[in-house]
């Protein structure tokens, strides 16, 4: 995954060097209008201050419009990124920090973050009443995310430090697209799997399965998913940026100062086929394990946190400095 990304980003950053021109005349003309192109690494609840920033009118009241587009998973959000057909994305740092340690000079970096915790919630066939991460997992098969993915390498972590190993004592299913592993799940013998919010209550509640906890909760706090951009754009856009960050904090606060019913109803709009119901229940899924950031500044603590998982899954080798990846400027007006 880290070499598919890091060529995916080496060509990107070729062609964007031989049409540098006329990316930056098309940037400028959006943002000028404060159009924001924006791609987002999944769609979930998980990302909740980002809809209701929108839905609620924060971002219309900054002079913000947001042009949103799924990747559908992080090499292809860096890629929409690098590729200037996004301004911002919404994905996991650890796509920045592969760019970095591959050499590269010139590169997005996290200007805010939104979630501090992994997001996902380990879903079981069967119901267990005394869940033991070593115990109950051993010799069973769980589906968790593609192999360089955060989900990943974040539940395989976890599972390393409880004397778990992956082809030895348990089997960690790798190799399944993000949008399948439900299907997969279903479909297999696998005895677990990883779901975020709201697939995971709504699975649930259709009786396929039990809620056995947070992984997030497992895990302890990592910076999981960021805004970024380039260096450059945050530069001319300082003003746009610092505003974008505040719609979103203000979303933040929405969300602790209202009900998760009132909070599910406004992130309806932005959940078609989901019922009121199971989001409220994603919302306060996530407001128990304190999922979201009160501010969008990433700590040093967390990152060098996020280091230690990706060094433990083999996608990297070495530490990368947090300066050259992150840019709290802004956020710490916040």
């Amino acid at each position: 995954m880290k070499k598919i990304l890091t060529f995916v980003c080496a060509i990107t950053l070729c062609l964007y060097s031989c049409l540098l021109f006329v990316g930056c005349k098309n940037n400028k003309k959006d943002v000028s209008n404060g159009v924001i192109r924006l791609n987002e690494v999944t769609h979930s609840v998980f990302y909740a201050p980002l809809y209701l920033a929108i839905n609620l009118g924060y971002m219309e009241e900054q002079g913000i419009t947001i042009e949103l587009t799924n990747g559908g998973g992080s090499d292809a959000s860096m890629t929409a990124l690098l590729s200037k057909s996004a301004d911002i994305a919404l994905m996991g740092p650890e796509t920045v920090v592969y760019v970095e340690e591959s050499g590269s000079t010139n590169h997005p970096v996290v200007f805010g973050q939104l979630t501090k915790k992994d997001g996902s919630f380990l879903v079981s066939k069967t119901k267990l009443d005394n869940f033991d991460w070593k115990t109950s997992l051993q010799g069973k098969t769980a589906i968790i995310g593609r192999n360089g993915g955060l989900p990943a390498m974040t539940f395989e972590w976890i599972s390393n430090n409880a004397g778990l190993k992956n082809g030895e004592n348990v089997t960690f299913d790798k190799d399944t697209a993000f949008n399948m592993m439900v299907s997969v799940f279903e479909a297999t013998d696998a005895e677990f799997c990883t779901m975020f919010e709201p697939t995971a209550s709504e699975f649930v509640a259709a009786g396929k399965g039990y809620m056995i906890g947070s992984v997030g909760e497992y895990s302890g706090e990592i910076p999981y998913t960021c805004f970024m951009a380039y260096p450059e754009f945050i530069k001319n856009n300082s003003d746009l940026v610092k505003n974008f960050l505040t719609a979103i904090k203000k979303a933040y606060l929405y969300i602790t100062t209202h009900s998760s019913t009132e909070v599910a109803n406004a992130l309806l709009p932005s959940f078609d086929g989901s019922s009121i119901e199971s989001l409220k229940v994603a919302v306060e899924s996530y407001l128990e394990i304190d999922a979201w950031t009160n501010s969008p500044a990433m700590t040093k603590d967390s990152f060098n946190r996020l280091l230690s998982v990706l060094k433990n899954a083999g996608t990297i080798s070495k530490d990368v400095e947090f300066s050259k990846v992150v840019d709290n400027t802004i956020a710490n007006q916040i």
